[in-house]
């Protein structure tokens, strides 16, 4: 089956690339519901432009796919071109990503950074769902990973791009602290990571005073482990669409660009 993005734009690919793995398939942006296998490859390595789009290619192959693509990819991204690279080839440093997408595909294309495409998706769809409209606060998504990815959250509009992973807190980049990789790494306990953790949203909500924190990243499904030794004011809320966040909001990331 063909689906073309001139017949059924509510359906778009979307492609979560990782330091590690891209994740893709199809999306419903009706009711955020993958509506398609949930294809992961690995992410090649080097993980250049090169590399990175012929797997999105195969990925198009795959699923015999012709319509809109929208990708979360883990930098900074201004009108499509990616600024940084995080886990992946510094030749992804100043490059028009956006605009090898548009060759790609005769569809709608977009693409934002990976947290903010995962925040854009439990704001859609997920635990920030009643916060996402004028009077809805200030709500801040937070993705403990590999790394930490922030995604801040204003009246229901997304500032993008922030990196709130590397603010310093006691001499150390957060994220080499608090990150889910660094409890795995260094065989930390639960309370002993969880104390890392509270630090961090405790110096978080010192600068910001945000009146949400939703938690995402996989650990997140696990949150009964270490939201006790987390003491903050603001609302801490575990995020509900898991693995498939970065995916789905990466579908909602089709026609961003035009919009910034």
């Amino acid at each position: 089956m063909v689906y073309m993005a001139e017949i059924n734009e509510i359906i778009v690919l979307g492609v979560d690339v990782g330091g590690t793995g891209i994740k893709s398939a199809l999306v419903n942006l009706e009711n955020g519901e993958l509506v398609s296998e949930r294809i992961a490859i690995e992410t090649p390595k080097p993980a250049s432009p090169n590399g990175i789009f012929d797997v999105m290619s195969t990925v198009c192959e795959q699923l015999n796919w012709k319509g809109p693509i929208g990708c979360g990819f883990p930098a900074v991204v201004k009108n499509g071109v990616t600024l940084t690279a995080a886990n992946v080839s510094p030749e992804w440093i100043g490059f028009d990503a956006l605009q090898v997408l548009r060759k790609m595909t005769p569809g709608k294309v977009g693409i934002v950074n990976d947290a903010d495409a995962a925040g854009l998706a439990e704001m859609r769809f997920g635990a920030g769902k009643p916060y996402y409209r004028e009077g809805g606060g200030t709500v801040l998504m937070i993705t403990l990973g590999t790394g930490i990815g922030s995604g801040l959250f204003v009246e229901g509009h997304l500032h993008p791009n922030t990196e709130l992973g590397h603010i310093e807190i006691d001499g150390y980049d957060a994220e080499d602290r608090a990150a889910t990789v660094v409890r795995e790494k260094e065989r930390l306990s639960w309370p002993e990571w969880g104390a890392r953790v509270n630090r961090y949203f405790q110096t978080l909500e010192f600068l910001l005073n945000p009146d949400v924190f939703i938690v995402g990243g996989g650990v997140s499904a696990a949150s009964e482990k270490f939201f006790p030794y987390i003491h903050v004011k603001t609302r801490l809320l575990a995020a509900q669409l898991h693995n498939d966040a970065g995916i789905i909001g990466a579908a909602l990331a089709v026609g961003w660009c035009d919009r910034q």
